[in-house]
């Protein structure tokens, strides 16, 4: 048990020092605190938000990512602190209420957690970095393309040292997905589109229309219409392929310019006969104009025919797209 104070006057000193060199407020008086008052564990991987993001490439090998917990507040812990970390599944309603997914726990046995306990040594400000083992491929592995959540909480002897409640979950949002080398381009030669809308005439003979997403020229561009009507989002392209095939994803090069209006959410659909059309996923793009591949979130399909659907565009209602492809 921390029994030490740091008193009012000891730190009115530090901060007149502080006021000294970077002109801090000439005067701040605090009341006497409990050293304990100022010191906490915590996850350094909860700092910022606490969540995450990783992208695993299916292969035979572990993949992991690190955690750990470190102490901090005031000086350096004078005693070895034990600290324990779990998978803390009764976070995970209330992770995707607040921030509107819908995410399943990581499933028993697809993870490993190199060690449940820990310790911070005495005069040291952290643990030894921990990891965690993912297995993208075989038997008991991760769904591919599928994101689940892994909530990891750190846990201390609260008599000794307590958690910074704050920052004490990890929030680890994993996926396993192919390596987009495997998956080669379809041949475009026999494709035909259909669109919500297109600039017909403003744009020139030679932009505008829904074709010019289809002519490997990335200096060319469809864009929905504009001269006369500016029909609102959603917006979207619809490809037949000639044939079925099994759809793997989607790739997409932006209009090459500066401004607004590079499609942000986009949703896919796709169809064997163009009328039954059944989800894919969504996804949002980056906004830039750099080549941009995306799995169908939902797993692979069996499509003759595909939609893209432009929920949203950056920085207008409008939307454009220089090159549109699938694999």
């Amino acid at each position: 048990m921390l029994t030490k104070n740091i008193s009012g006057k000891l730190l009115f000193a530090v901060l007149a020092t502080c006021s000294t060199l970077f002109g801090c407020k000439d005067k701040i008086d605090l009341p006497d605190q409990p050293l304990e008052n100022y010191i906490r564990v915590y996850m350094p991987q909860a700092v910022n938000g606490g969540i995450i993001t990783k992208t695993f490439k299916i292969t035979d090998s572990a993949q992991t990512v690190i955690y750990g917990a470190n102490y901090g507040g005031y000086g350096y812990p004078e005693a070895d602190i034990p600290v324990t970390f779990s998978v803390n599944k009764t976070v995970v309603d209330s992770f995707n209420l607040a921030n509107k997914t819908s995410y399943p726990v990581l499933p028993d046995g697809t993870y490993t957690l190199s060690a449940g306990s820990s310790t911070i040594p005495k005069g040291q400000l952290s643990t030894i970095p921990l990891s965690i083992a993912f297995k993208t491929k075989g038997a008991g592995a991760m769904d591919a393309l599928k994101s689940y959540l892994l909530p990891i909480t750190v846990a201390t002897n609260k008599n000794q040292v307590k958690v910074n409640e704050a920052l004490s979950t990890t929030f680890y949002v994993v996926k396993a997905q192919p390596d987009f080398n495997d998956y080669p381009d379809f041949i475009r030669t026999a494709w035909t589109i259909a669109f919500s809308s297109e600039e017909a005439n403003g744009e020139g003979p030679n932009n505008g229309k829904a074709i010019f997403v289809l002519d490997n020229n990335s200096g060319s561009f469809w864009h929905t219409q504009w001269q006369g009507a500016s029909p609102a989002p959603p917006h979207f392209l619809s490809v037949d392929m000639g044939e079925i095939k099994t759809l793997h994803g989607v790739s997409f090069v932006a209009r090459q310019n500066d401004g607004g209006g590079k499609p942000n959410e986009v949703n896919m659909q796709v169809s064997t006969d163009g009328v039954t059309w059944i989800e894919a996923g969504t996804f949002n793009l980056l906004n830039n104009k750099d080549l941009q591949k995306q799995f169908l979130p939902l797993g692979f399909k069996t499509a003759r025919y595909f939609k893209v659907n432009i929920n949203s565009a950056y920085n207008a209602s409008y939307t454009h797209l220089a090159e549109l492809r699938a694999f």
